[in-house]
């Protein structure tokens, strides 16, 4: 329990807030704007599944990018409890099975996780 906090557990960090990390990964995908779309959309169909089936997955948005002057076709934000869940995230069969469907279509990728306190 934190101090002068009575009863709030020590993943909070002051009476309301609540640390949590962020994990935002955006996608480059090869191939015909047909193939990208069709890959892109199976690809956030699986991902928005995964919060049922990874215990430490808090939540998962998927977007598929609308703007043709882009050049980045899919990003999602996962939200789990710490870091070392973003690991336990990644390594789970779920996910890696999510991951295999950009297999051969993958051109790039970037991520970014950090931590967060939600107000």
């Amino acid at each position: 329990m934190s101090a002068g906090t009575p009863n709030v557990p020590a993943l909070f960090v002051n009476r309301y807030s609540f640390k949590m990390v962020k994990h935002i990964v955006t996608f480059q995908l090869s191939g015909t704007n047909d193939e990208r779309l069709e890959v892109a959309r199976r690809f956030k169909a699986a991902l928005e599944a995964l919060p049922a089936q990874i215990d430490v997955l808090q939540s998962i948005e998927v977007g598929i990018n609308e703007n043709p002057g882009e050049d980045w076709d899919v990003v999602l934000t996962a939200i789990v409890p710490t870091m070392a869940d973003v690991a336990t995230y990644a390594q789970h069969p779920a996910h890696v099975a999510a991951a295999s469907l950009l297999a051969g279509h993958k051109a790039a990728r970037a991520c970014v996780d950090y931590q967060t306190v939600d107000n």
